[in-house]
């Protein structure tokens, strides 16, 4: 299972504009196998650090869902609106869950 933390912050005046390119591609991605992985996006209470988390079953998965074009689209807008160096990603290690969405049993690399 492959996890991972994206937290980055915009300008004031991008925030709106990053939230509907979120319900976006989220829209793209709810078409998508929901039992392939799990994608959450949280906004910070300073209103403009948003905090991406995801897990995916597998490398292939991943790349599927990272490859989405409204995915892609949404990245170069909020790269392009200027990040003032804030853009962290973090690989993290999975642990548990409280619920077996991605069932640890057929999880590939677990």
């Amino acid at each position: 299972m492959i996890t991972v933390q994206v937290t980055y912050t915009v300008n004031p005046e991008f925030a709106m504009r990053n939230k509907q390119n979120i319900q976006r591609f989220l829209a793209d991605f709810r078409k998508m196998d929901a039992s392939a992985f799990w994608y959450h996006i949280s906004l910070m209470e300073d209103g403009v650090t948003f905090m991406h988390f995801s897990t995916y079953r597998n490398e292939q998965i991943q790349q599927e869902v990272l490859n989405v074009p409204s995915f892609k689209a949404f990245q170069k807008e909020r790269d392009d609106s200027g990040l003032n160096g804030t853009h962290a990603v973090r690989v993290l290690q999975f642990v548990g869950a409280s619920s077996d969405k991605l069932v640890p049993g057929q999880v590939e690399n677990e």
